[in-house]
């Protein structure tokens, strides 16, 4: 088909369907694991981590498994099935109503979900990891030996194929989450989140299958991984056998090798481990690129993400690769170009270290973020301290007095004060004035509490109910809290859009009640036995929580009051954008260019080793992030940042020191040598062996 051969489309189409179910699935994992499962974000980042880590380790499984045992065609069918049975699994494990038996929104065997999600990550995680390094040169196989530029043209479109599934799919599973879904109770939806990346790997599993008569299915030939281990291994073994002063050193430690493998392989050997020697530095900037799915979506949940319509805090991924589509043609056409005319020797190990650079200015900006983030937040009060907001339902002005004589406080009618910290031990009561009225209210507190003196004025007396506000902390998934108190002489029932507050007593409050669409607006209605009063509601800030009192009808109008009990998140998920755009820069020099140097410095039969090595430096970055998560004191999330950022430069400066060292080679010419070598003891064999035929006839 245009000078392709057909059955490359198929691997195409399954790696797009691959990598929408991959990347569908991870996009919205931190989130399952916070809101979901209920996690605190350090352990759910270690094992978002570690998932991804496992992720990186299997490749080498599955190179070894292709090479070695049952080719790539097999190798990718069966982990392929593993793959899609884990995706069906962790879909199953995120379903809500699965143990919930008395339908109370919560399930009753939490252990169940774990268990089932655990199973299938660790199946999802051995199926992409096992056919990582399989499909794209199984892609390779399908061409023949003059279809060099049709082959150029098939990486072209798989690596297309491979941005368009992360695209779409971090853009479309963060908005499957979002919505409501469930039997007994309505909550977010993460088994149609998973669930979708689990039909798209049944897809891309059906394509790849559909195809199978068109392939060329290469036979395993042996992995050269496991020969290169093996040489390794017997230079390190004759060389302790041998490490008597007697036994003569040898130029290179690997020339340990040769009484039982050949020199081309021991100099292949020596090129390969030259470059995984500067792999060593290479794990931590995985370690801060892979935190995209982790601690800046965590971020994120306590942005405003209003940019017209909302942006779901675990779609702010997709900017990565919306800057990588369009960052790498413009460096490679415009940017290096202008470099190299300006006659700069930007080599690729310096292109790496800049990368590198660039990943570290990424975090501080990250630490800059977070530390404007941290001014949002609420101060709740510490051991031995109480927090009172007054609210002044009445019309005439009010003075509260803090008894014993701490403090007063002017409330003008329909307003509220900020929270005022006390010890607790301290205040002993409160005295309200209003117009000729007053009123002591005394006091029993509890350590650490948050109250609302609610209080109004009327000809007879001062009304106040003294309210505990039952929150610590901004609601976990960036929604809304509300509660209404009501201001009407008599009992009403107050109800909210689908939420019904049910009926209070004159100053008495609701619970709170979570929004989960606050930038909507929602009808309140309040009702009596002989009126029925309805108003629409504002939009309501994410993050935030209030208090609305229902205050009179008139001609079927309600007037109501906001209160704001905890500011919403303000700071704009905009501001992430200048961290994204710096780590996507990062990724352009330092991953792009890794793999080209990688390739170029590699011998032509080993470069799956060094894919391997290249694949195990993420999975140990990932490790890192988990044992930092893990083992980590740092309280302040800002602080985590400037950490991360601190290690990255310093082995920046590590790996520009090392790179400075290191000479560039071309395997091409050594290997076209051995070979020139090989031909002229083939010949000089060939050469003795005539003479001594010669020799015996005569």
């Amino acid at each position: 088909c245009f000078g392709f051969p057909l059955s490359i489309f198929f691997i195409v189409i399954n790696e797009f369907c691959e990598r929408f179910s991959y990347y569908g699935m991870k996009a919205v994992l931190t989130l399952y694991f916070t809101r979901f499962l209920h996690w605190e974000d350090n352990f759910a980042t270690a094992i978002y981590h570690t998932f991804v880590a496992l992720c990186y380790l299997t490749p080498i499984l599955g190179a070894i498994i292709a090479d070695s045992w049952l080719g790539k065609f097999k190798t990718i069918l069966y982990l392929s099935i593993v793959y899609a049975i884990g995706q069906a699994v962790l879909s199953v494990g995120s379903m809500n109503d699965l143990t919930d038996h008395n339908h109370d929104g919560s399930p009753d065997n939490g252990g169940v979900n774990i268990a089932l999600s655990m199973i299938g990550l660790i199946l999802i995680a051995l199926g992409t990891g096992g056919i990582k390094p399989c499909v794209s040169a199984f892609g390779g196989d399908q061409f023949e030996d003059d279809q060099e530029r049709q082959r150029s043209t098939f990486f072209s479109l798989f690596y297309l194929s491979i941005n368009a599934g992360s695209l779409l799919s971090t853009l479309i599973t963060p908005l499957l989450r979002a919505t409501e879904c469930g039997i007994h109770t309505k909550q977010e939806c993460y088994p149609l989140a998973f669930g979708v990346p689990a039909v798209l790997m049944a897809v891309a599993l059906v394509v790849f299958v559909i195809g199978s008569r068109m392939y060329k299915k290469v036979k395993p030939e042996g992995n050269i991984m496991l020969e290169v281990s093996k040489c390794v291994g017997f230079a390190i073994k004759n060389r302790f056998q041998h490490r008597s002063k007697k036994f003569p050193k040898r130029e290179h430690w690997l020339d340990w090798a040769s009484e039982k493998y050949d020199k081309q392989l021991i100099a292949q050997t020596k090129m390969v481990l030259r470059v995984l020697f500067l792999y060593i530095p290479l794990p931590m900037f995985w370690a801060v690129f892979d935190q995209q799915g982790s601690r800046w979506t965590l971020q994120a949940t306590a942005m405003n993400g209003d940019f017209g319509f909302q942006v779901q805090p675990d779609q702010m991924q997709i900017v990565n690769p919306i800057l990588i589509v369009i960052m790498v043609p413009v460096v490679d056409s415009l940017l290096y170009p202008l470099i190299k005319k300006c006659k700069l020797n930007f080599t690729p190990l310096k292109k790496m270290t800049v990368g590198m650079f660039l990943g570290s200015m990424a975090f501080v900006a990250a630490a800059l973020v977070q530390v404007q983030i941290d001014k949002t937040y609420p101060v709740f009060p510490a051991a031995g301290q109480t927090q009172i907001k007054l609210i002044n339902l009445g019309a005439v002005p009010a003075t509260v007095q803090f008894q014993p004589q701490l403090q007063s406080v002017n409330v003008t009618p329909n307003e509220e004060t900020g929270y005022m910290t006390f010890e607790t031990s301290k205040l002993k009561s409160l005295h309200i004035i209003s117009s000729n009225l007053s009123k002591t209210e005394p006091l029993d507190l509890l350590n650490g509490g948050r109250y609302t003196l609610a209080f109004k004025w009327d000809p007879k007396d001062i009304n106040s109910n003294l309210i505990w506000d039952n929150i610590t902390s901004k609601p976990a998934k960036g929604e809304s809290l509300v509660r209404f108190i009501n201001n009407f002489p008599s009992a009403v029932n107050v109800a909210m859009g689908d939420t019904d507050f049910g009926q209070l007593d004159p100053l008495s409050v609701s619970n709170y009640s979570s929004i989960s669409k606050p930038d909507w607006s929602y009808t309140i209605n309040a009702s009596t036995p002989l009126t029925y009063c309805v108003v629409t509601s504002k939009k309501f800030g994410y993050g935030g929580a209030y208090t609305i009192s229902v205050d009179s009808c008139v001609g079927n109008q309600l007037n109501i009051n906001y209160f704001e009990d905890m500011a919403p998140n303000t700071v704009h998920m905009a501001w992430q954008i200048p961290q994204y755009f710096l780590l996507t820069c990062a990724e352009v020099l330092y991953s792009v260019t890794g793999l080209e140097f990688s390739y170029s410095q590699a011998p032509s039969n080993m470069k799956s080793v060094l894919q391997a090595g290249w694949l195990l430096t993420v999975a140990v970055g990932n490790i890192i992030v988990l044992i930092v998560a893990g083992a980590s004191t740092i309280k302040k999330q800002w602080a985590e940042y400037v950490l991360f950022a601190a290690l990255l430069l310093v082995v920046c400066i590590i790996f520009a020191i090392m790179a400075s060292f290191y000479t560039y080679i071309n395997p091409n010419e050594i290997e076209a040598q051995f070979s020139k070598e090989e031909k002229e003891d083939k010949k000089d064999k060939g050469d003795n062996e005539k003479e001594a035929e010669a020799d015996s006839r005569m």
